[in-house]
């Protein structure tokens, strides 16, 4: 699979793809991955491990959290190196009033929402490809 730099090429691919699930944030101190617990995402500061996991495992290890979020997967496969996706997707949700967590892996890039706007988040990252790309999706795309 290439990367692809070009924002104007990442933003009409983007395939944003809502995983299924409840995903919440928290933390754990020290570095250690709870037993029974298969986070998607781990991120290690100074002040503990966060660990993004599905809610069933964060409620079955007794974990404290205060956001339960929509996880999409924009399948396009950004280069780590690109310039403006992030800035772009962004945008377009912050027009849309949608909060955002993004996260970058190896592959793809992947967003948290609030869990009750993730269909929404979709729609949002769905009409910026299409403008993007060059069609025309509603009174909005000569943004």
């Amino acid at each position: 699979m290439t990367v692809e730099r070009d924002l104007r090429t990442l933003l009409s691919g983007l395939r944003p793809e809502l995983n299924p699930g409840r995903y919440v944030f928290t933390t754990v101190p020290g570095g250690a991955v709870p037993a029974g617990v298969a986070p998607v995402v781990t991120v290690a500061e100074h002040e503990g491990l966060t660990l993004v996991l599905p809610e069933a495992e964060a409620l079955a290890a007794e974990l404290e959290y205060d956001f339960v979020a929509a996880w999409i997967t924009l399948r396009v496969h950004s280069a780590l190196d690109a310039v403006g996706l992030t800035a772009a997707v962004a945008l377009a949700l912050t027009d849309a009033g949608v909060s955002c967590n993004v996260v970058a892996g190896y592959h793809h890039d992947h967003l948290f929402v609030p869990h009750g706007r993730g269909t929404e988040a979709v729609g949002v990252l769905q009409a910026l490809a299409a403008e993007s790309d060059g069609r025309v999706s509603g009174p909005d795309s000569a943004r």
